[in-house]
């Protein structure tokens, strides 16, 4: 549990929702000093108690017990709920730390950063990658990228099955690309497939920006490994992440002196030493809290990330009709 700081007491936090993720939530917050766990959320009722009794804080399965007896509130329950679970919250001016994609829809994200601007609490989405220490290192190194490739590659396991892989992993890579670039996005095609479940399950994405820089996404969770990386193309640099590795490549040139054919290239490689990205979000969320700042992922970044995954999602479902046209009006051979 949290306890006195120089700064002022602890803030009071509960966390709704205590499946994997949320259970993890907890977990981070009952050690923190600097926020103190006050309850668990969960509609299932052995579920909150289970949380509950190994952190000493209080059970609810209703989320508006919480309201009252708290600073801020974790917000980990399925998408589809996101908007009803988040809004009395909201209505009550509580801090929020809403797990990402903001919503199910963009009218529902933009519903959430209203309610958030009219109670003057500070929300903060769960984009956890932000935190990632490789990339935080990348974003301040990979100036004007021109081209970008992600990867984000991982093994089937049942569980975010309910939403297509653009929702659940390639919207991440959205996110990094729509900060690195800070441009507006002019095109974008895309192409993907179900393989395991009745949602696309892997899917590239060609994002076009007005200053034309360019990023290729890809998003696969039936891959038969794990693989996460992510390249920048500079005017006269190269970075390249391995998320899993936390090492950070990098290439960058020098200007050409008036005796040398060609620049001189220089190489290095960073290993990345940082937080676990959870215990940073977190942590970062207790101190925006505390101080009243801007959190590192607004509700406003969750909204522009949405919208383009929703798009990502318009292009592909568009492709599979015309596929499907195509392949029922064909001639027998």
């Amino acid at each position: 549990m949290g306890t006195l700081s120089e700064s002022g007491s602890p803030i009071r936090v509960a966390v709704i929702g205590v499946g994997y993720l949320g259970a993890i939530h907890a977990k981070i917050y009952d050690r923190l000093e600097t926020a103190t766990l006050v309850g668990v959320c969960d509609t299932n009722p052995e579920a909150s108690a289970k949380i509950a009794s190994q952190y000493g804080c209080e059970a609810w399965t209703n989320p508006r017990d919480a309201i009252g007896k708290i600073d801020a509130v974790s917000i980990v329950v399925p998408t589809s709920l996101h908007a009803d679970v988040a809004q009395p919250f909201l209505d009550a001016g509580i801090h929020m730390l809403l797990e990402k994609p903001v919503a199910s829809s963009v009218p529902d994200a933009e519903k959430i950063v209203s309610l958030s601007q009219r109670s003057g609490a500070i929300l903060q989405i769960g984009h956890l990658e932000r935190f990632n220490g490789g990339v935080m290192e990348l974003a301040r190194r990979a100036s004007n990228p021109r081209f970008i490739e992600a990867h984000r590659l991982s093994t089937f396991v049942d569980r975010a099955t309910d939403v297509d892989v653009v929702t659940d992993l390639m919207i991440h890579d959205i996110d990094i690309c729509l900060t690195l670039v800070n441009s507006e996005l002019e095109n974008l095609s895309a192409v993907g497939s179900p393989v395991v479940t009745d949602h696309v399950d892997i899917a590239n994405a060609r994002l076009e920006f007005a200053n034309g820089a360019v990023a290729n996404v890809t998003a696969s969770r039936v891959s038969n490994k794990k693989f996460r990386r992510i390249r920048v193309f500079g005017e006269k640099s190269y970075h390249a992440l391995d998320f899993t590795a936390q090492k950070l490549d990098i290439m960058t040139t020098s200007d050409k002196l008036p005796d040398q054919k060609f620049a001189d290239i220089s190489t290095d490689a960073i290993e990345v030493e940082s937080t676990p990205p959870l215990d940073a979000e977190l942590a970062h969320f207790v101190d925006t809290v505390r101080t009243g700042g801007t959190p590192l992922v607004t509700g406003r970044d969750g909204v522009e990330a949405l919208k383009v995954a929703e798009r990502v999602v318009e292009k592909i479902e568009q492709s599979m009709r015309r596929g499907k046209s195509a392949s029922g009006s064909g001639s027998p051979g």
